[in-house]
């Protein structure tokens, strides 16, 4: 996940989060009133639901709008969304995986297969990218909440499978089914992660550099700004030095 997250922070540093935050909180809102929809409106009953509620909180998003959009799964109508999964190559043949909650199959579709084509890259068959990627739970809490080592005691204990830290965070994985166990642990030794979900981790990483890593970011760019796309997945190792190139 190294080059998905050095992803992310180049659009933090160039301040893409602060733009975007409207969309960034219809895009949470969307996935709590799925959640709620899905299970039980109550969080302690609902670990899609808490796990979507966590990851409003990480982006400091109001209680208020957490609320409105666990009361819209009541609203027989709100629109129904699809949970649709789309798989692809890019530039450099890194593999991607989108996913989307749609109103509108066509429509998405349609967006996702243009935003491929025009940016690089080609959208492929279900399946295509998917076995290259294990799906899995990540927990990511910030570097000072424990040493290194507290963090690795706490999460095997915890369940967790694996800990990755550096000097901004720690990132635990453990399997998918055992998510909600295993943050529901680590909370109550170091409260609430900055992120708890399940994410698509690929296997194996392709570095990329020069231009096609230009057109890659451009074409994640792209994908994180449909309104359709939740989340998006991708194979590749970009150098420290490149992102910092690409970042000017």
């Amino acid at each position: 996940m190294a080059g998905h997250s050095k992803w992310a922070n180049i659009q933090h540093r160039k301040g893409r989060q602060d733009a975007k935050r409207s969309k960034m909180f219809s895009k949470l809102s969307k996935e709590i009133t799925v959640a709620a929809k899905m299970g039980a409106p109550d969080p302690e009953f609902n670990p899609r639901l808490r796990l979507a509620i966590m990851a409003a909180k990480a982006q400091s998003m109001p209680k208020d709008n957490i609320d409105r959009a666990i009361k819209k799964s009541t609203n027989a109508d709100e629109a129904a969304f699809e949970e649709i999964r789309y798989e692809g190559f890019g530039p450099a043949g890194v593999g991607l995986i989108v996913e989307a909650l749609t109103d509108n199959r066509n429509r998405a579709a349609s967006e996702v297969r243009t935003i491929f084509s025009k940016n690089g890259g080609n959208l492929g068959e279900t399946g295509s990218v998917s076995f290259m990627f294990d799906l899995v739970g990540y927990i990511e809490y910030a570097a000072e909440v424990a040493s290194e080592d507290g963090m690795l005691e706490a999460a095997i204990e915890a369940g967790a499978e694996d800990v990755q830290s550096s000097e901004d965070t720690h990132e635990v994985y453990c399997a998918f089914d055992q998510l909600n166990e295993v943050s529901s642990a680590l909370e109550k030794t170091f409260g609430e992660a900055s992120s708890a979900k399940p994410i698509w981790k690929p296997q194996n990483t392709i570095d990329v550099e020069g231009d096609k890593a230009a057109t890659l970011l451009k074409l994640m760019n792209a994908l994180d700004d449909c309104d359709d796309v939740q989340n998006v997945y991708a194979n590749f190792e970009i150098s420290d030095e490149e992102m910092e190139r690409l970042a000017d």
